[in-house]
């Protein structure tokens, strides 16, 4: 069974923005600058929201007559 590759990409996204948000938190409780790992984490759940929705259908595609 072979897994569309657009699935694939949305759940390594959701993955590293899990591992990132656990860095950051690992990051604020040392006292750290966490800057960068929230630039970071911003540019991969925009990545993630253009993969899931260019995934989908559009809705006039889903209509049946």
């Amino acid at each position: 069974m072979e897994e569309d590759p657009d699935t694939y990409r949305i759940l390594r996204l959701r993955a590293e923005i899990l591992e990132l948000g656990s860095a950051i938190r690992q990051l604020q409780r040392a006292g750290l600058d966490d800057a960068a790992a929230q630039l970071l984490i911003g540019r991969k759940r925009a990545q993630l929201v253009k993969t899931n929705a260019a995934s989908r259908p559009l809705n006039s595609e889903t209509r049946r007559p």
